[in-house]
């Protein structure tokens, strides 16, 4: 019951509105994606030393592409599996800050962008979608509480001592559920980095996607507005074959690059024994000639 009263008095219901200028509605939800954007900028800049790119400044190049683009692509994505809501009124696809942002529509836009912005300037592409991954954890982490605040996203009905009240219902915060998540799996990503267990590039955006998809297939089972493709939930199908794709994708580039390092290894094992014998070689020249020097010490 103690934490029943706590839920409620921290996750009252809440006010859409954060305030108004000259008649201009600031929604939390806005708030909230900024503030998550920002939140993934200064995470990238604070771990470019970690794959030589430098200046820092270059994520802000990066970020300024790849953002905007991934912010429609969420928009069009949701619009797309929910047109008979907006095709009455296309008008209504531009108001963003009512909700409405579908995040794997997000992610495909803005890997894609990132991967032709990044070949454009010679660079790997894999390299720098592992500096963004934690970056869009936190961003989730962050922005999915503008669900909170728009009283939607949310789950389906529950005795929980943690349910929110939506609507006059107590139901699941999935929102929260998803936002601890992304925040664990932020901390985690970059104490993984950190350790220097990145063994290949690829590596962190790859374990970004599987355990976020694992996540969300969960947590979407409990949504009461998901997005769907026949009697399936969207997010859910996306989330398995993703897991999937991933996983090989994983595996694959583990491989490749452990076959690197075996040859790696083979090419300095064979290198060995040839500077071996150079220096050999070169000491047995040296020897002579230090003896015909002792000799004529001798004669003298």
């Amino acid at each position: 019951m103690a934490l029943n009263a706590f839920a409620r008095a921290f996750l009252s219901v809440p006010d859409p509105i954060a305030f108004r200028i000259f008649g201009l509605e600031i929604r939390w939800y806005a708030i909230c994606i900024v503030v998550g954007m920002i939140g993934a900028v200064l995470i990238m800049m604070k771990r470019t030393p970690l794959y030589g790119i430098s200046p820092a400044d270059k994520v802000l190049d990066f970020v300024l592409w790849v953002i905007p683009v991934g912010v429609v692509g969420a928009r069009l994505y949701y619009c797309l599996f929910e047109w008979d809501r907006y095709k009455g009124d296309p008008i209504s696809i531009l108001y963003i800050h009512q909700g409405g942002l579908a995040i794997h529509g997000g992610l495909i836009f803005g890997i894609i962008t990132a991967i032709i912005l990044v070949r454009r300037w010679k660079q790997s592409p894999l390299a720098w979608l592992d500096l963004a991954a934690p970056g869009i954890a936190i961003g989730q982490a962050i922005g999915r509480w503008g669900n909170y605040f728009n009283s939607e996203a949310h789950g389906t009905e529950t005795t929980l001592p943690w349910a929110i009240e939506v609507n006059g219902q107590m139901v699941h915060p999935t929102f929260l559920y998803e936002s601890i998540w992304c925040l664990l799996l932020c901390i985690g990503l970059c104490i993984f980095e950190k350790k220097r267990k990145k063994r290949f590039n690829g590596q962190i955006i790859l374990l970004y996607a599987i355990f976020y998809s694992i996540e969300r297939f969960f947590v979407e089972g409990l949504r009461t507005d998901s997005l769907w493709i026949g009697s399936l939930r969207q997010a859910q199908v996306i989330s398995v074959c993703i897991v999937i794709c991933c996983g090989a994708g994983y595996f694959f580039l583990k491989k490749r690059s452990e076959k690197k390092a075996e040859e790696a290894a083979k090419a300095a094992e064979a290198e060995a024994p040839e500077a071996a014998e150079e220096k050999t070689a070169e000491e047995n020249i040296e020897a002579p000639a230090e003896t015909a020097e002792s000799a004529t010490e001798a004669e003298e």
